[in-house]
Order: structure tokens, then C-alpha cells, then sequence
């Protein structure tokens, strides 16, 4: 099976096309189009004998990662990595993901504004973070070798990392743009 016939311009459909645990037996790496946002966000439980306090952060996310699954793509969610203690998210830009964490419709706000409001007194009990990262077209590398669609590999086009893409230091290279000397 080669990687580009099972590449489609749906990356979400990636994991439906290969199968989730399908390896991919060689080496390719990850292009994506474009600049792209990478979201790290994940909690941490302070506090276990306070699952009242804790459950309900811990039960937001993986509806929120179908919600985000199931939108179109102009919504702009590229796809997901995780649902463990961080959860790695790939977003078209930093306005796209603002955009899905202030919709008032979306699942995201209720959860954030409830969160709030639980915590004020206690917010010690459980803790949030995000990392938001913006990420240039061509200021990224990534390689995959025996593994299935992963990461920016799953969210980006998968491209067998041979010739001129051999080694980190040259696939950075064939990202950046050709300038006249």
C-alpha cells in the first residue's frame, strides 16, 4: 500500500482509511500546507479524594474532541494526538481555536465557565493548562519510521523520507523557500 494513495484531503479520515493501529513499514515523514497551530493541553489531579471536583474536567474533554471530530473542517480542528494527561491538538490558526474556545454553542465554553466558577474558592483541588504554539509553514520537522499515522503524520500529508529528506537538518531545508544568493 503506498503512503500517498491512502493520504486524503480529509486527514481526519486518515485513521478510518488505514485502520487505527495499521503501521506504515517504512520511513516518510510529515508535510502540512501552510502555517498550522499545535495546542498542548492537559490537568492534573491535586487533590484525588475530590473526584467531585476533578471528574467532571476529566469528562469535558473527550466530548469536546467529539464535538471538534464530528465539525466541518472550516471550523478549522486539523486533529488530535492523545487523551491522556496531555492531549496534543492541531488547529489551522490561532484564530480558528480562539474562535471554538469562546463559541458560547460549542461544549467548550459551558465547561470552561463552570470549571470557573467550581474552582473559585478551591482551585488548588484540580489544575488546567494549554500551550499554544504557532508553527510557520516549513518550521517544523517530523519523521515516522514503523509507525502508523501519528501526530502532524496523521493531521498532514505523509511523504516517504528518502533523497533530498533523508536526515531532520535536510527535510528542514526542503521546507524553506528558495532564495537567490
Amino acid at each position: 500500500m503506498n503512503v500517498q494513495d491512502v493520504v486524503s484531503d480529509s486527514p481526519r479520515r486518515l485513521d478510518v482509511e488505514l485502520g487505527p493501529a495499521k503501521v506504515i513499514p517504512k520511513r516518510v515523514h510529515a508535510e502540512v500546507d501552510g502555517d498550522f497551530v499545535v495546542f498542548l493541553i492537559g490537568m492534573r489531579v491535586n487533590k484525588p479524594w475530590k473526584p467531585r471536583k476533578w471528574l467532571p474536567v476529566m469528562r469535558a474533554m473527550p466530548k469536546m474532541l467529539k464535538e471538534l471530530e464530528a465539525a466541518p473542517p472550516e471550523i478549522g480542528f486539523l486533529g488530535h494526538t492523545g487523551l491522556g494527561r496531555i492531549i496534543v491538538q492541531y488547529w489551522r490558526s490561532f484564530d480558528h481555536l480562539e474562535r471554538y474556545a469562546r463559541d458560547r454553542d460549542a461544549l467548550h465554553w459551558p465547561a470552561w465557565v463552570t470549571f470557573n466558577r467550581r474552582m473559585q474558592e478551591t482551585r488548588g483541588d484540580v489544575g488546567i493548562w494549554h500551550e499554544t504554539y504557532r508553527v510557520r509553514a516549513g518550521d517544523y520537522e517530523a519523521i515516522y519510521s514503523g509507525m502508523p499515522p501519528f501526530g502532524l503524520g496523521k493531521v498532514g500529508r505523509l511523504v516517504d523520507a528518502a533523497g533530498s529528506c533523508e536526515s531532520a537538518r535536510q527535510r528542514m531545508r526542503a521546507m524553506e523557500p528558495v532564495i537567490p544568493r
